[in-house]
């Protein structure tokens, strides 16, 4: 027994010996004031936070001074509704109480800016008359935003679907049940608008139980020079 006692506390000693040879000579070597906390640690740099710059609409570039920025989002499904900002401001949403099922419609005066009329025309069950009394009264140099929601197209007869073409819409006149669109035209337009897209209800692609996925458009539109 004190020749095992004996052989424990010279292995305890040689342990000591050697870790405070390792640790002499290493620092010996690197210099005392290389060594820090921080350095084993890993943390001697400090992460940067990513400034993220949000522009007019929260678009992900900015717009000439001589354009309005827009965002326009369709419904999703018949359950979230669609929404629209125009110059930074939100002129169409769930949370203001202005959307409806089929077809939601913005008008802005196309010098200024200013919103001039929201309205949501039921495409499904409603009468489409009334979507084409508001079509007609659109004077020139508006701008009109459009989203869907639902079903847009059930009631949309030719005679609709023309006067949206007549406002620079490519897809008026091939909306179907339940297909999702959103548009920015213009009441005088003579070429067809860039500002637009348009989604089919395909039950082989649709993101949702019988709809297709929203749908997101943001962009600028030139101001209307008086």
């Amino acid at each position: 027994m004190r020749v095992t006692g004996l052989l424990r506390i010279l292995a305890v000693l040689f342990t000591l010996a050697t870790t405070w040879l390792f640790v002499n000579t290493y620092f010996n070597h690197t210099g005392m004031k290389s060594i820090s906390l921080r350095s084993w640690l890993g943390s001697g740099v400090k992460p940067t936070k990513k400034h993220i710059v949000r522009h007019k609409c929260g678009n992900q570039r900015p717009c000439p001074s001589h354009s309005f920025a827009f965002r326009i989002t369709s419904g999703a499904a018949n359950v979230v509704g669609p929404s629209m900002c125009f110059d930074n401001v939100k002129v169409l949403s769930s949370i203001k109480n202005n959307v409806g099922r089929g077809i939601n419609i913005a008008l802005v005066n196309g010098s200024s800016g200013q919103l001039l009329k929201t309205a949501a025309f039921d495409m499904y069950s409603g009468d489409v008359k009334h979507l084409l009394d508001f079509l007609k009264a659109i004077s020139a140099g508006t701008i009109v935003l459009v989203a869907s929601y639902d079903d847009p197209a059930t009631k949309l007869n030719d005679e609709a679907r023309k006067l949206f073409a007549e406002l620079g819409s490519s897809h008026a006149t091939k909306l179907g049940f339940r297909d999702n669109w959103v548009f920015l035209g213009g009441k005088g337009l003579k070429n067809k608008s860039p500002f637009e897209q348009h989604l089919k209800n395909d039950k082989e692609t649709n993101k949702y139980d019988g709809w297709p996925e929203l749908l997101e458009m943001e962009g600028c539109v030139p101001k209307k020079m008086e």
